[in-house]
Order: structure tokens, then sequence, then C-alpha cells
């Protein structure tokens, strides 16, 4: 048995860990192993890759590239190749993968497991809306290929369906062209909702990536800093230095506070408030600037840290963001990290898919116990009231009603569930 944690770093139990690296022998390994998940590189945040007491999956050593058509931009792969080991094989190519999580470090499985999104969601949608086909490996020996044509309820179950309808083998995923490893970024200070929601809607026709930084303290929150920008040909930037920062060890007590919080949130906003015009951006540091940054998750203190996102329907999001905000500054606590942008006009293709038409918000949340609880059951209620959902993929504390009522394909989804997979989320949440 060996002790493992997610990234939010809740806790370390012990699992039983089972590595594979023979996709051809997977299924055999996986017939009568269960109750088991699959790992890759544990970077999600709560409870969703963990099975405290019992078996974890480690796909990690599945990382071999199988196929690729130049022409179509097809890659054919194994689920535990890193998007970070696709993106430096193919980007000089000219082949980017078409969305982009806040990591790289994170398996194609894991990918397509939690239907990770970027920044371009009103253009490409998210990440399984460029898969195109998987080889599912099941409990009972079954190895099955699904896709949109066939079984495609197995396929939509898949998607997004956190890891509990079996193994992710190997996948098909269609990669984008693209001019050139840089993006031309432009970094545009707001002073509330307002005049975010009112940049979100200027800049989504022109623009393929929209984000913002969002200082959750000031004024009780509002204020931030928009990004937006665009794939670029130039070849005058330059790549991200080979060394990384890191954080050697973890401190005795959370290094986000009141006060760190505050005197962060003022030097970053002031500081990104006098760039002036386009930025020529490395895609690594566009996408992903906390990769350069090992072990970030240790500043939160041995207790760990929660993430909390939502997506709100757009109808409500201006309301709804600004009662959590308001919740958030009157509970004393607050994000470093705190993320704004808005996701377009389409759903996701997975039964379990987290995004939908509207606003999504996402908070580091150091891990104070009770009050920390009771602070996520008030903005559980604005995101209830408002007809929202909450991010599997982060989760780690969400009561039952709200996934029931976030996620209305949820008795479909739970009729193509693996019996022979469990996760601790999938006991919480669902009772399997």
């Amino acid at each position: 048995m060996v002790k493992v944690s997610s990234w939010g770093r809740l806790s370390y139990e012990e699992h039983a860990l089972r590595h594979f690296f023979d996709r051809e022998a997977a299924s055999t390994q996986l017939r009568g192993a269960g109750p088991g998940i699959c790992f890759g590189m544990g970077h999600s945040y709560g409870d969703v890759c963990l099975n405290p007491g019992g078996a974890l999956w480690n796909m990690a050593g599945l990382n071999r590239f199988i196929a690729f058509d130049e022409e179509t931009g097809v890659l054919t792969c194994e689920a535990g190749v890193l998007l970070r080991d696709i993106q430096r094989l193919f980007v000089p190519r000219g082949f980017m993968v078409p969305v982009n999580p806040g990591t790289q470090l994170i398996t194609l499985g894991g990918g397509i497991a939690n239907d990770v999104h970027g920044k371009n969601h009103h253009r490409h949608g998210s990440f399984g809306d460029h898969v195109l086909r998987l080889r599912l490996a099941r409990t009972d020996g079954s190895v099955i290929d699904c896709g949109p044509e066939r079984e495609p309820g197995l396929f939509a179950a898949t998607l997004g369906g956190i890891g509990l309808t079996g193994a992710v083998i190997e996948a098909d995923i269609r990669l984008r062209r693209v001019p050139g490893p840089f993006v031309e970024a432009e970094l545009i200070p707001f002073a509330n909702l307002d005049e975010f929601f009112a940049l979100a809607d200027a800049s989504e026709a022109g623009y393929e990536h929209t984000v913002s930084w969002l200082d959750c303290v000031w004024g009780g929150g509002g204020r931030g800093i928009f990004m937006r920008g665009n794939p670029s040909a130039s070849r005058e930037g330059k790549a991200p230095r080979a060394g990384r920062l890191g954080v050697p060890f973890v401190p005795p007590v959370s290094l986000v506070n009141s006060l760190s919080l505050r005197l962060f949130n003022m030097f970053y906003y002031a500081m990104k408030k006098r760039a002036k015009g386009p930025i020529l951006m490395h895609h690594e540091s566009f996408f992903c600037p906390l990769d350069n940054v090992l072990e970030w998750n240790r500043i939160y203190g041995p207790r760990g840290f929660y993430q909390y996102q939502s997506v709100i329907p757009r109808e409500h999001g201006r309301e709804a963001t600004q009662a959590m905000l308001g919740e958030i500054a009157r509970s004393g606590n607050g994000s470093f990290l705190a993320v704004l942008k808005t996701f377009g006009d389409r759903q996701g293709r997975g039964m379990l898919s987290f995004p939908r038409p509207g606003v999504t918000l996402a908070l580091d949340f150091p891990n104070k116990g009770a009050s920390t609880l009771r602070l996520f059951e008030r903005l559980d209620a604005i995101v209830r009231e408002a007809g929202g959902r909450l991010y599997l993929a982060k989760d780690a504390r969400m009561p039952r009603d709200l996934l029931e009522s976030g996620y209305p394909r949820l008795a479909e989804f739970l009729s193509y569930r693996d019996p022979g997979v469990s996760s601790a989320m999938s006991r919480r949440l669902m009772g399997v």
C-alpha cells in the first residue's frame, strides 16, 4: 500500500497502486481487479482520482505515440501520454492540442475523463469535442472501441465521466493547425463586473482566447485584468527558460492569508495594469504559467487547499458572481488564483461535461476546516439558486443534491458505469 494524494493535498491515504505499461494486456490486468479507479498525474484537485484503501490503476506508463496523419491532424496515442509531450512534439510541426487547460502536466486520459476546457471554449469547445475514438478497457475483460457513431452512449458517458466507465487505454484526437508557438496577447484592466462582461462580449468575435484574473479582495471583488489573444505567426518571441522555480518544502502554515493575499493582489493588479500594447507570449507561458513553478500547491501548508469552480447560466451570471464575491470578501478568505471567464454557446458532448453556456469562476482556498466548509455552503446556495453546477475535477465536498440538480443526465450516465470501477468521489456523490 502506498500513500497517495491529489493536487489539493487534502489527505494522504493508502492505496494499492498497480502500474500499467502494455495496452494489449490492459484488459487482462483489469479483469476482476476492482473496485478501483484510473490514476494519471494526480493533478485533479479533490477526490475524483482517489480510492482510499482500494486500488489505483496508474496509467502513466501507457505513454506511447501510435500514429499521426499529417493531412488530417489526427493523432492516435495511448492514454498516459502527457499533453506537454504532445505539444512539444507537434507544435514545431505546426499542430497543437486544440483545447489547453491550465496545466500541460496531465495525461490524455485525464483530459478526456474530466473533459477539460481552456481559454477558447467560445471557439473550440472543450477537450471532448476533438476526440474521435476511444478504446475502453472494462473490468469484465472486454475492450470496446467507441465514438460519436459507434457506441455513442458509452462514448458520451466516458467524456467527462470521471473515469467511471472503465479505463481509456488509447484515443484518436484531432490536433489543430497553428502558425507557430506564440500567442499575441493583450492585457486590459477592468474596474468591475460590468466592464468584465462588456470586454468578454466584445472580444469573443475577434479573439480565440479570453480569460481574466480577478482580484477577489479589493472592494468586495470585481476588478481584474482581462487577457485576450490570438495565435501568432511571429518567430521573434522567446521560449520559456529551461530552469524552473519550485516550492522546496511544505511550510508549517499556509502562506496564503489575508495579509499576503491583499499585498499580492495589489501588486499584481498594478503591475499588469501598466502593461501596454500587444505582448508576444510563448504558448506554454500563455496557457500554463504555473507549470514553471514546481509543487506550487505546497504554499497552502500541511492542511492543503480546495478549489471551488462553478459555472452559472449567463442570464444569472452577473448577479450570482457578484453575490459569490461578496460572500468570499465577508468571509476573510480569498485566492491568488481567481479566474473568471465566459463559456460559449455550446454544451459539452459528455453526459457529465462541466462546460455550458455561461460564466465560470474558479478560486483556491486554504483548508481552514469548518469555516471554509461553511463558506462553501453559502456559495453552493448561490450556485443552486442560479441553476449552475460545480466542476467535478476540482471538487472534494459537493453535496449530492447539487450534483443531481447541476447534471441532469446523471441517471443516464449511471447506466453506462463499469460496476468494477469506484472512487472516493463516486461513493460520496453517487453511492457506488
